[in-house]
């Protein structure tokens, strides 16, 4: 297979040769006939928090292989060719039902196994307060138990790679540093730790804060806060949502220069609502409503409820909010996943996995996908 667009990062018009899902070769652009084209080319996108799309939630009681199958392949139209599907606070049946699901298909289906990089177990261990806990449902909130944690990974088949915590909670520092030496990375989210159980999971081994700047409180101190201490400790990077909607582009942009594109993870982390036009909808055991601009919202509030994005929208979103270049934008959406979990990152170079993107854009605009993931 023939493919032709711009290189991501340098801009060269560039012919790529695929064979047997592999890279053969890159070189500058010919007149041959392309199989596929399109204004760029870069590699596939990957997302360390999807919780589902169209309906389809990861979190559902009676999740089925269909229902992975469906979130895996809508997310490829959007340049996804990897992702952690997410599974957030609920009940312990509710939580090993998922991860079961999650990991037979896994075992079943070797597209579904080489898409699911890792699992991702966003709660219950998270913070019981109205504005940290977000939309998580505050009767399923708990602390830490490691017991429970290894029955839900053995469901996993040791496939769960990401913890989102609030390391404030009664033990929480010894189930990080269980966590990190058994390869698990741990984020810190949902949280409304004070400065000194910051400190303390870094020292223990934390890496990353979920989200960063949504899952808080409205209002906080102005100096001493969970925000500011995340942000000043250069262990932690930085996940963070750039759908228009979760955060101010002021925001994004200071994050991106305290962090700095080299750690920092862009996540559209995607709700069973994304992708479904304007409308009511319960899911969750919950009333959203999602607007004509893509909001996702408590009916007849302002409060936020998910995101209706996909990393693509993100990728565009960044550029335009915070000023980082196409190249910068794309690998925080596909390199630095990858480098978080130790994995090598994807190059346009011979010998490399055939997991490309082709798509269109202009600058100051969002990137349009043509061919989804080739």
């Amino acid at each position: 297979m023939l493919l032709r667009g711009r290189h991501y990062r340098t801009g060269d018009r560039v012919e790529v040769t695929c064979d047997c899902g592999t890279v053969t070769s890159v070189g500058p652009a010919t007149d041959a006939k392309a199989d596929r084209e399109a204004g760029w080319i870069a590699p596939a996108l990957f997302d360390l928090q999807i919780n589902g799309c169209d309906g389809h939630s990861f979190n559902s009681a009676n999740l089925t292989r269909d229902d992975v199958r469906h979130v895996v392949h809508t997310c490829r139209k959007h340049g996804i060719g990897e992702l952690c599907p997410t599974l957030i606070t609920g009940s312990f049946e509710a939580l090993r039902h998922g991860f079961t699901t999650l990991s037979q298909a896994c075992a079943a289906e070797p597209e579904l196994d080489r898409a699911l990089i890792g699992f991702h177990l966003e709660g219950p261990y998270i913070s019981p307060e109205d504005g940290p806990r977000g939309a998580h449902p505050l009767q399923h909130v708990r602390a830490p138990d490691w017991d429970e944690f290894q029955r839900w990974q053995d469901a996993a088949g040791g496939r769960i790679r990401l913890v989102t915590l609030a390391p404030e909670h009664d033990g929480a520092i010894g189930f990080i540093e269980k966590l990190v030496h058994n390869g698990v990375v741990v984020a810190l989210g949902h949280t409304a730790a004070k400065r000194e159980h910051i400190h303390a999971a870094v020292a223990a081994g934390a890496r990353l804060s979920t989200h960063l700047g949504n899952g808080c409180h409205a209002m906080l101190p102005r100096h001493d806060n969970y925000l500011w201490e995340q942000l000043a400790a250069d262990e932690l990077w930085a996940s963070l949502i750039c759908d228009g909607h979760h955060l101010p582009a002021a925001l994004v942009k200071c994050i991106l220069r305290v962090k700095t594109p080299a750690r920092a993870i862009l996540t559209c982390d995607a709700s069973s609502l994304a992708g479904l036009p304007p409308g009511k909808y319960r899911d969750w055991d919950q009333e959203f409503e999602i607007l004509p601009s893509g909001k996702i919202v408590v009916p007849g509030t302002t409060f936020l409820a998910g995101s209706g994005a996909f990393t693509d929208l993100c990728v565009g979103k960044a550029m335009q909010m915070a000023g980082v270049s196409l190249a910068e934008a794309i690998d925080m959406a596909s390199a630095r996943p990858r480098e978080l979990f130790g994995l090598p990152r994807r190059r346009l170079e011979s010998g490399q996995p055939a997991q490309l993107m082709l798509f269109d854009w202009e600058p100051g605009g969002n990137i349009q996908m043509r061919e989804g993931i080739c």
